[in-house]
Parts: structure tokens; C-alpha cells; sequence
């Protein structure tokens, strides 16, 4: 591995041995397979993938959580496994979703309680406790008992605590998870403003929200069942299936579309179809404009009433069809342990 790489993972794997406790025999479940990634001081990169692809995984073996099964990990130039205490004094790791601290102290007190647990000095430690509330609007909640936050207020509570020790590498995993739009955004805000600051940092994003990795990842790797399916800049990505013409098209119809029939239209990539009953939304993919009248033919005589149509450019979710097969949601819903 090479010195100049603030994160970097080589053939790095995990496999999780699983107990079934009915019939007492263990089976595998591969976490991580073959993961190569190598992230450079300064850089935003964006960890995007569905729920269960092994995100969360990685972002434990990379702060020392958790050891790898196989291949090895470097961070801040050293190994994960092998020199974990030199990795913990450069990074700090924010989770979306849990509930840290005590809910018995006040968002000032938790915040100075993890401040002394880094030895950051009392007097620094205030003053980076009280310019932190204030960019991310709780400078008014500081004196409030975490226990009364909001789960969004208190998530920014969280996040403060990430940022306070101003790490070398800072690990967000899922930051905004369960967080409204304008939480969320905040969040973004004060992300960016952050790296900017200090060029030197580095920050590793996991995320299954598209549009967050499009708006603030310099690079993305798009990982699905534990491999890393594509890696580079969302511009790159997206350029890629630039070759086709997109358009998306909303229709009113009470019955079921038969995609069998548009099959035969020249120029027809792909089309799907985004709803199942009343009114659906259909993108449709191809290799020049002028196949979109035969779309709109094929659908006038299925007796579908088209509400919109228009062109648009390729998204990061149109990247993970591609590799994938399916939508995030769906891939999701598909992993997803069948109700009782």
C-alpha cells in the first residue's frame, strides 16, 4: 500500500458466521468482498449503497471496530488490525440514528464530557463547543437536557460531537438518517464549510441517499452486497450512460402497461415503470430522441392518458440500475426479512 492515501483497503473482506438457533448449524454471511479503495488527504468520498451492502461494515473495520476476515486496511498510514490505538487518535465517526450521551445532561455538559475524553483542554473545549452550536443552530438548545432534543436536534448534537475534535479523518455513517430536509440540509451546509476550512481533512460519507452523494461526495463507490460495483466522480458516473436519451413520463391508467409490446420500438433501450396502479411514472431510455414517438404510439393504444413528459439528464440512480439490475428501493425491499 502506498503512504500518500489517508484511507486505503486492500482486497479487504468480512464474513459474518451466523448461528441459526433452531437447528444449531452455522452459515456465512460475506459483509465485504474484495474491497479496494483508496481515498486521498482532503478529499469527500461518498460510500453509496443500499441498506445492508455492507457500508456500515466497512466504516467498523476502518475505525477499528471491528478486524477484517481478509485483506488489510490502512488509515492515516497506519493498520487498522495492527496499530489501531495510531488510528483512533486521528478520527472520530458519527452514526445517523443513535442516541449517544446522557440524557440527563445538557447538550453543553455531553458535549464537554466526550471533549475530555480526546484531553482536549477545558477553555479550547468551550469555545469549540459554543462556535459549533452556533453553525448548526443549537447555540439556544445548549443548556437543554439531550434528553428533550428532537431526534433531528439531537442528531445535530451528534454531529457536533464528530466535528469537535477536529479529526485527521472524520467517518459520517448515514448522518442524516431519519432527518428532515431542512436538518438535512443544514447538516450539508456545515459539512461543506468544514472541508473547506482546512483542506487537509478527509471525510468518508456512507449514504444511501443518492442525491446527498451527488451534492457533496468529490468521488463516489457504489457498493452492493458487499462488492464495490464502480468508483469515481458523480460527474464521471453519470457521463457514462450519457450515450442514451432519458425521458420520464407520467401517465394516468387503470390497468396494468404490457412492456412486452414496446420491445419492438427501434432505437428502445429500456424502459420502466415506477408505480402499479392509477396514475405511474415511466422512464424510458434510448438511443436517439425520435424513438420517443414510438413510445408515446404504443402507449395512446394501451388506452394510457399521459399527464407530463420530459427529457432529462442521468442521475446517480440511473448509475446503480445500471450496475445493479434494480432501483436502491427495490434491491432494499428485496433484502429485506420477510414478516411474520
Amino acid at each position: 500500500m502506498e503512504n500518500n492515501f489517508s484511507v486505503q483497503t486492500e482486497n479487504l473482506g468480512r464474513i459474518y458466521k451466523i448461528r441459526d438457533a433452531k437447528k444449531g448449524d452455522a452459515k456465512q454471511l460475506t459483509a465485504l468482498n474484495d474491497v479496494n479503495i483508496s481515498i486521498k488527504a482532503g478529499e469527500l468520498f461518498g460510500l453509496l449503497g443500499p441498506n445492508g451492502a455492507g457500508k456500515t461494515t466497512l466504516i467498523k473495520i476502518l475505525t477499528t471496530l471491528l478486524s477484517p476476515t481478509s485483506g488489510s486496511a490502512r488509515v492515516a498510514g497506519f493498520d487498522v488490525h495492527q496499530e489501531p490505538n495510531q488510528v483512533r487518535t486521528r478520527i472520530n465517526m458519527v452514526s445517523g440514528g443513535e442516541s449517544s450521551g446522557y440524557g440527563l445532561l445538557t447538550v453543553r455538559e455531553n458535549l464537554w464530557m466526550f471533549a475530555q475524553f480526546y484531553g482536549i483542554p477545558t477553555k479550547e473545549a468551550n469555545a469549540r463547543i459554543k462556535k459549533l452550536l452556533e453553525i448548526v443552530g443549537l447555540a439556544d438548545r445548549a443548556n437543554m437536557r439531550s434528553a428533550d432534543l428532537s431526534t433531528g436536534l439531537r442528531q445535530k448534537m451528534n454531529i457536533v460531537r464528530g466535528f469537535l475534535t477536529d479529526p485527521e479523518i472524520l467517518f459520517l455513517d448515514e448522518p442524516t438518517l431519519g432527518l428532515d430536509v431542512s436538518a438535512s440540509r443544514d447538516v450539508h451546509a456545515f459539512v461543506r464549510t468544514w472541508m473547506t476550512d482546512n483542506p487537509a481533512r478527509t471525510l468518508l460519507l456512507t449514504t444511501h441517499y443518492m442525491a446527498e452523494a451527488d451534492e457533496l461526495c468529490d468521488r463516489v463507490a457504489i457498493i452492493n452486497k458487499g462488492k464495490v460495483l464502480a468508483c469515481d466522480t458523480p460527474e464521471h458516473l453519470k457521463k457514462d450512460l450519457q450515450h442514451e436519451a432519458i425521458f420520464s413520463i407520467d401517465v394516468e391508467c387503470n390497468h396494468s402497461i404490457e412492456l412486452e409490446k414496446f420491445k419492438t420500438i427501434s432505437g428502445l433501450n429500456n424502459i420502466r415503470i415506477h408505480a402499479e396502479n392509477g396514475t405511474k411514472n415511466i422512464e424510458v431510455f434510448m438511443k436517439a430522441d425520435e424513438a420517443i414517438a414510438g413510445v408515446i404510439t404504443e402507449l395512446t393504444e394501451q388506452e394510457a392518458r399521459i399527464m407530463s413528459l420530459q427529457k432529462r439528464q442521468p442521475t446517480l440512480e440511473d448509475v446503480f440500475v445500471e450496475l445493479v439490475g434494480k432501483r436502491m428501493e427495490e434491491v432494499e425491499d428485496a433484502d429485506a426479512p420477510a414478516s411474520e
